[in-house]
């Protein structure tokens, strides 16, 4: 077993993500539980959020691997390829649940559980629903919308407003994104059976139900100025990152094309860190 395959196992690039979104929120939860940092807690938080999701993936690959196979874009991941065995694979998966659990469960009780909450959904639920019903990709939202909550409660133990706002944008956030990456890749999808956009194939009707949530989100970035939790400059970046991706869906359900997808995808990729660094930036200093 290479460095690289056990990279593929995480898929670290996704990893990566979902750290980053649950370090910004504990800075921010830092910020409500009196302002000072603890920095040993935000390693903690990155290091075991790494191996949480790096679980959650590897479970998700041992239960996915004959249909990796069939597609191309998954086909060389280490288990499919055969680089890897499921039982490598499973005892790597389970050490890094394992760990992740203990670290984030030190911070406390609700990180640690929300944490083990995330790859149950994950792995168990949305995983195997994938071929069954488009619904997959709202349950898949859940565990995708996680990482800021964790992040949050790892510093202010308390499920409270700045939690649920921070687990909506994300939320919100997660349906367009997917749906554009399931557009992109509709093609290679099919060929494992998986359903993943909003009727199944890409037709007007998906567009316009990426488009409506699309819409649905930009009232949604906007609570943290409309609640006073954050001030006019989050406010008018969210608005204006919300706009042009509103624009982008907009697109999309005129043309109903590959490429325009791919503009929304990546569109995707700029709109949420762009949010929550202005939201943590504008809470800090507020």
């Amino acid at each position: 077993m290479k460095w690289g395959d056990l990279i593929k196992l995480v898929k670290f690039r996704l990893t990566f993500l979902v750290v980053f979104s649950a370090s910004i929120s504990f800075l921010i939860g830092s910020k409500v539980n009196g302002g000072d940092i603890n920095w040993i807690n935000w390693i903690k938080l990155i290091i075991g959020g790494f191996l949480i999701t790096g679980a959650a993936n590897g479970f998700n690959e041992i239960i996915e691997k004959d249909l990796d196979r069939l597609m191309k874009r998954t086909a060389d991941r280490p288990l499919p390829a055969g680089r890897m065995t499921n039982g490598q694979a499973l005892v790597l998966s389970l050490l890094m649940g394992m760990g992740g659990t203990y670290l984030l469960g030190n911070l406390n009780l609700l990180t640690g559980f929300l944490s083990v909450f995330a790859i149950v959904l994950y792995a168990f639920a949305y995983t195997p629903l994938k071929r069954k019903s488009p619904i997959s990709v709202f349950v898949g939202a859940i565990p995708g919308a996680l990482p800021p909550l964790i992040g949050y409660v790892a510093a202010h133990p308390k499920i409270d407003q700045i939690a649920l706002i921070v687990f909506g944008i994300q939320f919100m956030w997660q349906l367009p994104h997917f749906w554009a990456i399931a557009w992109v890749i509709d093609d290679d999808y099919k060929l494992a059976g998986f359903r993943l956009l909003p009727t199944g194939t890409r037709s007007r009707v998906s567009a316009v139900v990426i488009f409506i949530f699309t819409l649905a989100l930009l009232p949604v970035s906007l609570l943290p100025t409309w609640y006073h939790y954050g001030g006019y400059y989050v406010g008018v970046v969210s608005l204006i990152c919300s706009v042009i991706f509103l624009y982008q869906a907009f697109v999309l359900m005129r043309t109903l094309e590959v490429k325009s997808a791919r503009s929304l995808m990546f569109g995707s990729f700029l709109y949420l860190p762009i949010v929550q660094l202005m939201f943590l930036f504008d809470f800090i200093n507020k």
